[in-house]
Formats: C-alpha cells, sequence, structure tokens
C-alpha cells in the first residue's frame, strides 16, 4: 500500500493533465482549421481580384479595335495600306500583350474577344479590296467605319457578355 501512495502525486497530476492535453489539442486542431480557411478566403480575393482586372483590361482592349477608335489613329497623311499595315500591328500587338488574360476569362469569352479582334482586321481588308485605287485615306476610313455599322456590332456584343460574366463573378 505504500507503495501506491508514492505514485499519488502522479496519479493526480496525470488526471489533471489529461484534459489540458485534449483541450489543447483541440485548440490547436481548431486554430489551424481556422487559418487554412483563412487562407482559401484570402485565395478566393485574390482570385477574384485577378479576374476583374482581366475582364478590365479585354474591354479596354475590345474599345480600342472599336473602327470609330483606329479612324483616329496615326497620320492623316498615310497611304491606305500603310494604315492598315499600322493598323492591323496595333491590334495585333495589344492582343498579344494582353493573352496571358485568357487564364481568367471563360473559354467562351476569351473565343468571342479573339473573334472580334480577327473580324475587325478582317474587315480593314475587305475594305481595301472594295475600294477603288483613287480613294485617299479620309474615304477610305468612312467606307471602314459604314461597312462596320452595317454590319452587327460584334464587339458591343462581346463587352455586353463581358458585363454579364463579371457581375457573376463579383
Amino acid at each position: 500500500m505504500t507503495g501506491l501512495i508514492e505514485y499519488l502525486p502522479y496519479a493526480f497530476a496525470l488526471i489533471v493533465a489529461i484534459p489540458f492535453l485534449v483541450l489543447l489539442r483541440q485548440f490547436v486542431y481548431t486554430y489551424i482549421n481556422l487559418k487554412n480557411k483563412e487562407l482559401q478566403m484570402l485565395s478566393i480575393k485574390s482570385n477574384s481580384e485577378n479576374k476583374a482586372h482581366s475582364y478590365e483590361r479585354m474591354t479596354l482592349f475590345l474599345e480600342r479595335i472599336k473602327p470609330s477608335n483606329l479612324i483616329q489613329k496615326f497620320d492623316k497623311d498615310l497611304a491606305i495600306h500603310e494604315f492598315i499595315f499600322l493598323t492591323e500591328k496595333s491590334i495585333t500587338e495589344e492582343f498579344e500583350y494582353n493573352a496571358s488574360q485568357q487564364l481568367y476569362i471563360t473559354k467562351n469569352s476569351w473565343k468571342n474577344i479573339v473573334d472580334s479582334k480577327n473580324a475587325v482586321i478582317e474587315l480593314l481588308h475587305k475594305t481595301y479590296d472594295g475600294i477603288n485605287n483613287n480613294a485617299s485615306l479620309s474615304d477610305y476610313k468612312t467606307v471602314f467605319l459604314m461597312n462596320f455599322m452595317g454590319e452587327n456590332d460584334y464587339i458591343a456584343d462581346t463587352i455586353e457578355d463581358l458585363r454579364k460574366e463579371i457581375k457573376i463573378i463579383a
């Protein structure tokens, strides 16, 4: 019996320590879970900001390739073929600059953006093929605008689709 009495303080310490250790373990587990959730929330917020920024940049790109904005670029003394070359080069460079945004934009919207870009470039060339050789750059720009206005406004449609998608994301 005296042997058991020697171990009584250790048994008491063990009885007090076990609940403390269980509570400490539970606290650490809960703390780790809360930190993981916080990291997930920060990741989602950051991703949402990236998406919003991508939609803004691509909307700006689409605004810049509208024919009404394109005809204001470059010197008025250029030859028509020089204007077409510089305009196409400008569109292509800006598109390539923004190509990384496709990571954050839906596949369908990206396809619409690419189609809009290609349609504007195609319209530049169709307009050139459709005018006579004596036309001035001013005449070309007028016909280019009229041809765009005669078609479905695919750029405005694409921008509207981007607006709808950003509302869903935000």
